[in-house]
């Protein structure tokens, strides 16, 4: 049941400056934290068995087809890091991507958590929407940075 109660034009007003302010502060947030915090062999990052290298992704969401259509946003803000392609082939270069690609995952994996907070203002199919929409906008960027760091990794190894 929500607590606040808007008229329907600044219920849609709240709800596009939430998700604004929510997505490009937590991105920036993680520009902030150290890349020590970013290891792509910690458990949240690491490639399981089952991703077969990121082949799973390739193979039940055609991953390669539409991942250079979805939006980028590391070279938003000052230290970041722009993914929408490889610049160089070279291995500094190369780990700072698997890098930049675990700081990613992570901002999307977060900003999905806020979204049960638009049950505060919102009618509850609203609010379910919300999360859909959390879910159908993350979800996607974290499958691509899953498909593509253990394929940068396999680089990286053929660098050294």
């Amino acid at each position: 049941m929500r607590l606040i109660y808007l008229p329907r034009f600044w219920t849609i007003v709240v709800d596009s400056i939430a998700w604004a302010v929510i997505q490009t502060g937590i991105a920036y947030l993680a520009v902030q934290l150290p890349a020590s915090l970013f290891d792509h062999r910690a458990w949240l990052f690491r490639t399981r068995a089952w991703e077969r290298g990121g082949a799973i992704y390739q193979d039940l969401f055609r991953v390669k087809q539409w991942k250079t259509r979805l939006p980028t946003g590391g070279a938003l803000f000052a230290g970041g890091f722009s993914m929408k392609r490889l610049a160089s082939w070279d291995r500094d270069y190369l780990e700072r991507w698997v890098l930049e690609s675990c700081r990613s995952e992570l901002c999307h994996w977060v900003a999905m958590l806020p979204a049960p907070l638009f049950f505060l203002w919102n009618p509850i199919p609203v609010g379910v929407v919300m999360i859909v929409y959390a879910i159908a906008f993350n979800v996607p960027l974290v499958l691509v940075q899953r498909y593509n760091r253990p394929r940068l990794l396999a680089l990286v190894q053929r660098r050294r």
